[in-house]
């Protein structure tokens, strides 16, 4: 049996399952879309393609069997995009919940029942329908878990808009004895400024430090919040471009070793210079479909 751990972003890294990009299928039609930066390719025919994107994941693949963690992969379903595995469920201490992410792709969760076999079925939650959440918007850490969240009206009409109010109140009510602190996060059609996660514009990193984009945050007061939780001295604020190419949706192994695109020459350079270990690899096809490393990890066990 697995027994889950998951407390933060950052210690070390036992278990995990890692998406797969083996038989995802043709490049989807635009009306197929699932968010503004994967539309982008599609109409400009430079949406990645299956080998890339495989090759790609092994690398990751072998740079965790470098650090002694033990990987699950789902089942391969044929023309299914497997990659992100993040949405699909998220560990928080010792318990699993399954997101309720978008209809087309509740098929995902059934390819990793050889891994939730392995789970206790006390330690599986499944939320109720009127929740709506996905990984990328959860952050567990420490005595807190954050949240990124839409609540506005029109959350309806935004396909960007993953985690509603109702996913921050159900999870305050599962795990009482953590602080929720939620943030409004930016949705728009445009990829440069859409935050379709809270990934996607914040994410811890060890030694007490943080990767941070202001205008991801509707609410300045919030993105504020967290700049005087972390300390304006550790934290690496990117740029709009920087959001868009997925500087902050880095991976950590432990709290001094961190996974990032090879390309973010910026964001590795202050790594390096504050003393981490940074695993440098290829992941810029898979960034095409507005997700990166984090995205596509499960973390089920940390120290």
């Amino acid at each position: 049996m697995l027994h889950l751990n998951v407390t933060d972003e950052t210690s070390v890294l036992k278990a995990v399952v890692l998406g797969t990009a083996e038989s995802c299928g043709p490049t989807p039609k635009p009306e197929e879309a699932y968010d503004p930066k994967s539309l982008e390719h599609i109409l400009a025919g430079t949406y990645p393609i299956e080998k890339d994107m495989v090759l790609e994941m092994e690398g990751f693949a072998a740079v965790f069997k470098k650090h002694n963690v033990t990987v699950y992969r789902p089942e391969v379903l044929k023309d299914c995009n497997q990659i992100f595995s993040r949405d699909i469920a998220f560990v928080i201490g010792s318990k699993l919940i399954l997101a309720n992410i978008l209809p087309d792709r509740e098929k995902e969760i059934d390819a990793i029942l050889h891994v939730l076999d392995k789970i206790p079925e006390e330690s599986i939650i499944r939320p109720p329908e009127e929740v709506h959440v996905e990984g990328g918007d959860v952050m567990p850490w420490k005595d807190y878990i954050f949240i990124g969240t839409y609540t506005a009206e029109d959350y309806s009409e935004h396909i960007t808009a993953r985690t509603n109010k109702a996913a921050v109140d159900f999870i305050t009510k599962q795990f009482p004895e953590k602080t929720i602190k939620s943030f409004e996060l930016r949705k728009s059609k445009n990829a440069k400024e859409n935050a379709l996660h809270l990934d996607c514009c914040f994410q811890p990193i060890g030694n007490g430090k943080a990767i941070l984009h202001k205008n991801g945050f509707l609410v300045e007061e919030e993105y504020q919040w967290l700049v005087d939780f972390f300390g304006e001295e550790n934290i690496f604020e990117i740029t709009a471009d920087e959001m868009y190419q997925m500087f902050s949706n880095v991976f950590s192994i432990s709290p001094e070793v961190i996974v990032s695109e090879k390309s973010f020459i910026r964001l590795n350079n202050w790594l390096k210079k504050q003393g981490f270990i940074v695993e440098e690899i290829a992941y810029s096809e898979i960034s095409k479909q507005e997700g990166l490393l984090r995205c596509s990890t499960l973390p089920l066990i940390r120290e």
